[in-house]
């Protein structure tokens, strides 16, 4: 009888691990559009950008089949714990509280926040009374919109955005006396703009946060640990060298 019960385990067991194994072969995958460099839509529609690249060359070195889903930043770990994708890989940065909600990978870069304003403004981000009355551009739900709450929050009016885009827009259209995005973002989408003479850096870039992960569910660590060895992977060949070095001027490496 116990013979016969641990055969049935060991059965039981290995049917498991052929179940969970196939439970993999399809991701799918979750970004924000558009936030160029990291994620946008190329002219014919497809999806484009440094994260996309490196999430297709991580889903290939771990022989995964990987799709993507577009998703609003203000509704994308939500969305992530209602199972509408399986991975969050959208230039997300490891913050303590976020890690309370999803399970994060090891960091795979990590790039400065940076403040953007028009060529002629004299706002100084380092002194605070200098902003007093100033609207304030940051994306909704991000680091960003954390540290300029707290920092300006009582001086001036902090301005929330769904999309990057719409952030840049209002920027561009003086609607915005400042706007605290990533640096590669801002570099792209303001200052490599057709007006982009129009606009210039103030103040110095800042570092937040813990460097940006891909995110889970808590409970698919089989998932997470097949993304952190495959991460490892292409990072040791070569190929997120080569990825970077076609979006960006300057070292993000981790």
């Amino acid at each position: 009888m116990k013979k016969w019960l641990v055969a049935a385990a060991v059965t039981a067991a290995l049917g498991a691990t052929a179940v969970q194994a196939k439970e993999w072969t399809d991701v799918r995958i979750a970004v924000d559009v558009p936030y160029e460099p990291f994620e946008y839509k190329a002219p014919d529609g497809t999806l484009t950008g440094f994260e996309v690249d490196l999430g297709n060359a991580v889903c290939e070195n771990a022989k995964l089949n990987c799709s993507w889903v577009v998703q609003a930043w203000d509704g994308i770990i939500p969305g992530l714990k209602a199972r509408k994708y399986d991975v969050i890989f959208s230039s997300m940065s490891i913050t303590e509280e976020r890690a309370k909600q999803v399970a994060f990978t090891k960091p795979y870069y990590n790039t400065p926040s940076g403040y953007f304003a028009p060529k002629a403004s004299n706002v100084n981000p380092s002194d605070v009374a200098s902003l007093e009355g100033k609207r304030i551009g940051v994306q909704r739900g991000t680091i960003q919109d954390n540290h300029a709450t707290d920092t300006f929050g009582k001086v001036a009016e902090i301005k929330r955005y769904t999309t990057g885009d719409d952030l840049v827009l209002d920027l561009q259209g003086g609607r915005l006396d400042l706007v605290l995005i990533d640096f590669p973002v801002g570099e792209a989408a303001i200052l490599g703009a057709s007006d982009g003479a129009n606009f210039k850096t103030v103040g110095e870039n800042i570092q937040l946060g813990g460097g940006v992960g891909a995110a889970m569910r808590k409970r698919d660590k089989d998932l997470l640990a097949i993304f952190n060895k495959s991460l490892d992977e292409v990072k040791a060949n070569g190929t997120y060298e080569e990825i970077m070095n076609k979006y960006f001027k300057y070292n993000i490496k981790m």
